[in-house]
């Protein structure tokens, strides 16, 4: 038997779905919303529409994750907007990959602190860290970046610790969606990896925000 996640079934891990309306996270220092979630969907010409889920973390810094596409510009303004910010309030862009529907607006955050993939910079400069070797990227004690390669060879996924919900992960396309079974092997660069890093999260994680689809809870007994 097989859960959500596309991998083996147990008494101790259950991915349950969350209401469709349950996409915030309130927390102490910080909270989670997802400003919109992501989706895939096929086409009968064989191609698909697909965009990347856009995730807003509130505290003592301001950090988003993952821009959706070009064509999410005036929706992503229009979302900051409702919460009294413009993308001069962002301090922090996280890029969970380098896909267009995910990173499609960076050029919104010029003064940001950016970490895409495994590049951590600020305007021009590069900063070193280690996350090519596997380390996390810690922003503060609440917010750290963990890599998470195998959907590309240079994921990273967000871990938010403290929220009402407990530690909120927002997986990039770790996790294409709650339902996603074997599907997102198709997509993946390196399954046997990225198997790895979904099993990591399933032991961590309370929710799990998806690249593509809708928050999810973790359940262990």
């Amino acid at each position: 038997m097989m859960n959500g996640t596309g991998l083996p079934n147990s008494p101790r891990v259950q991915t349950l779905p969350l209401p469709d309306s349950q996409t915030h996270f309130p927390g102490s220092p910080y909270s989670v919303s997802v400003l919109k979630p992501g989706y895939c969907r096929s086409q009968p010409d064989g191609s698909f529409r697909a965009d990347g889920t856009v995730s807003l973390i509130s505290g003592p810094r301001i950090i988003l994750v993952d821009t959706g596409g070009p064509w999410d510009k005036d929706f992503l303004i229009g979302a900051l907007e409702k919460r009294d910010m413009d993308p001069g309030h962002v301090q922090v862009v996280v890029g969970t990959h380098g896909h267009s529907d995910h990173v499609g607006n960076l050029n919104l955050f010029p003064h940001a602190l950016m970490i895409i993939g495994y590049d951590v910079s600020e305007g021009e400069t590069y900063r070193p860290n280690k996350l090519s070797e596997g380390e996390t990227y810690v922003i503060d004690e609440h917010v750290s970046v963990v890599p998470t390669p195998g959907h590309t060879g240079q994921d990273v996924s967000v871990q938010v610790k403290g929220t009402s919900a407990g530690t909120v992960f927002i997986a990039g396309d770790l996790f294409e969606c709650c339902s996603d079974e074997d599907s997102w092997r198709e997509l993946s660069m390196n399954p046997a990896v990225q198997e790895v890093n979904r099993q990591e999260a399933l032991r961590t994680a309370d929710v799990i925000i998806p690249g593509h689809g809708l928050p999810f809870r973790v359940v262990r007994s």
